[in-house]
């Protein structure tokens, strides 16, 4: 998953916003680098566009009296010559002149031709002026990016301890006690807590204190995160849910921060409900590690017990975790006053199997002839998930022999997949020797 998510790291708008900064400045960079060349090649250009007159010919043409009137200009050394014979409406013609020109002008002195000497407006300076502010343009624009970019990258590093957990003002979770089956102990007990959370005065008047946590505990699949989800969406509270693994990172002191941030946000909504799946990943027994007991992960652990019931209590907050490893969990997680009740959320018997199959098989087109009960009779040792899976292979296997419900045989064909794999071709070939 991560990689996936590095691999697309290349189309994140966080990386296409400095491309397109990039690209903008080597645009303009560019620009400021052609346009003093085009502001120098314009008198050019435009000159290029008249009728031109070597320098030769023109010494000859002011001897032979041809020429009316010549016009010279020094800074961008032309001359501008008008000839005689030429009408009123032509062009005077260009001649490209040298750095110094001795001969022509004792030419034009010793002749009686009208001449003048001129120097047009030099640019250079200005063009010189223009570069220079858009370098300094270019400069700053620069500095702003890396300026928004240092702001962002140390932002997000102010948000680095944050806690990770989704959180929903009113848990709508699609999912009520109405959809869980199989495990009616444990849903009674939890029945509690949403009781507790909807009508908190029917224990309070009796001096009835609600369990500050509960830990789910029970094999993978036998429906632990599918109470939890229940318990969200009957409660109607806010509702935090994170795994216990995203309290653990390599860096010192981020787990502790985030286990801090998270009840701080749980205070400023209580009463309310916070669900840690997979709590073994932090709750792990203290001292087993190497380091000496002092590294992120016990740290973690110790700032959720303190959390749990500390010097200064979370009234109001109530945990619930779910494991499938208690054996490892830290001693002082399961003491009372933390987590005060341990629910067991076990293999569901003929009953249950029954209850959960009747669950699934609400969305599904079922057979008349097909038996529910003795489906769940087959399945000995099947978690919820299990059965689900059962009844998603059959009705995948159904659609796919094009008919328009599931029948007994294709709940039987799921059921020998799922036990015992995929059918294999035949390895004995048919044919006899002679």
């Amino acid at each position: 998953m991560n990689r996936g998510k590095q691999a697309n790291s290349a189309d994140s708008p966080s990386l296409r916003r400095p491309l397109r900064w990039g690209l903008a400045l080597l645009s303009t960079a560019t620009l400021g680098m052609l346009l003093p060349l085009l502001i120098t090649a314009e008198p050019a250009i435009a000159q290029a566009a008249k009728e031109k007159l070597s320098y030769g010919d023109l010494i000859e043409k002011i001897k032979a009296g041809k020429v009316k009137e010549v016009e010279i200009d020094e800074t961008a050394q032309i001359a501008e010559v008008t000839l005689a014979e030429a009408g009123a409406d032509a062009q005077p013609l260009t001649v490209p002149l040298f750095e110094k020109n001795p001969e022509l002008i004792a030419i034009l002195r010793n002749s009686d031709l009208d001449y003048s000497i001129r120097n047009s407006a030099d640019s250079s300076a200005l063009v010189a002026l223009g570069v220079n502010l858009l370098l300094l343009v270019l400069l700053l624009a620069g500095l702003m990016l890396i300026l928004r970019r240092s702001a962002s990258a140390s932002g997000q590093a102010f948000n680095f301890g944050k806690s990770r957990a989704r959180f929903q003002m009113e848990a709508k979770t699609g999912v009520t006690f109405g959809d869980v089956a199989g495990i009616d102990e444990a849903k009674e007990e939890l029945q509690e807590v949403v009781t507790f959370l909807k009508q908190p005065e029917r224990f309070t008047a009796v001096g009835a204190r609600i369990p500050k946590g509960v830990l789910l505990i029970g094999p993978p699949g036998t429906g632990k995160t599918l109470l939890a989800r229940a318990i969200a969406g009957e409660a109607g509270v806010p509702f935090f849910s994170i795994s216990g693994s995203e309290f653990v990172e390599m860096f010192v002191g981020v787990g502790a921060s985030r286990v801090r941030d998270l009840f701080k946000k749980a205070k400023e909504n209580a009463p309310c409900l916070i669900f840690i799946d997979e709590i073994d990943a932090v709750g792990r027994q203290r001292g087993a590690g190497i380091g000496g007991g002092n590294d992120e992960r016990e740290q973690t652990l110790n700032q959720l017990l303190t959390e749990m019931d500390g010097f200064e209590g979370n009234t109001g907050i109530i945990i619930i975790a779910a494991t499938n490893r208690p054996d490892v969990l830290d001693p002082a997680l399961l003491r009372p006053g933390r987590f005060d009740r341990q629910v067991i959320v076990d293999y569901p018997d003929l009953k249950g199997r029954l209850g959960i199959l009747e669950v699934h098989a609400r969305n599904k087109k079922i057979a008349t002839d097909v038996s529910l009960e003795a489906i769940a009779r087959r399945t000995p040792g099947f978690t919820g998930a299990d059965l689900a899976n059962l009844l998603n292979e059959a009705a995948i296997l159904t659609a796919r022999r094009r008919k328009e419900s599931v029948t007994m045989m294709e709940v039987e064909a799921a059921i020998d997949r799922v036990v015992a794999g995929m059918e294999g071709t035949p390895l004995v070939d048919s044919k006899t020797s002679a």
